[in-house]
């Protein structure tokens, strides 16, 4: 088999949130019609104390071969940031969501750094960062 990223589920994405504190809600979406170009395959959300939220959904672009495995596989998430109910970047000095508001194609590693980021931001560096013209 080649090197491919861990699977992600609906189950696993949760338990990455949950272990790091965040209240989770999830619903799946699987649909026997193969023909939909963005098929989607399921959607979590996790918010944190700090007030963010992350918005986790996996569409299903990529099937792999009978002989490697069956059915289709979610290699990499679509990441959305939440502050304020509405969609947001990080604060300047983050690896991710730096000029944008969604990081697509995340694989397991990176939701997990994603995850690590957001838990712990002050949402005090907001402010100050606003107040310094930096977001």
């Amino acid at each position: 088999m080649t090197d491919q990223s861990k699977p992600m589920t609906e189950e696993s994405v949760k338990e990455i949130l949950e272990t790091a504190g965040a209240r989770v809600m999830s619903r799946g979406g699987r649909t026997d019609n193969y023909s939909a170009p963005r098929e989607f395959s399921f959607e979590v959300k996790g918010a944190f104390p700090n007030g963010l939220m992350l918005h986790i959904v996996a569409r299903q672009y990529d099937y792999r071969d009978p002989w490697e495995t069956t059915g289709r596989v979610n290699e990499v998430v679509d990441v959305a940031l939440l502050r304020d109910r509405t969609y947001s970047e990080l604060p300047k000095g983050y690896d991710w969501f730096q000029g944008k508001d969604e990081e697509t194609g995340v694989n397991e590693e990176g939701l997990k750094e994603i995850v690590a980021s957001v838990k712990d931001l002050n949402p005090k560096l907001f402010k100050l960062q606003e107040l310094t013209g930096d977001l």
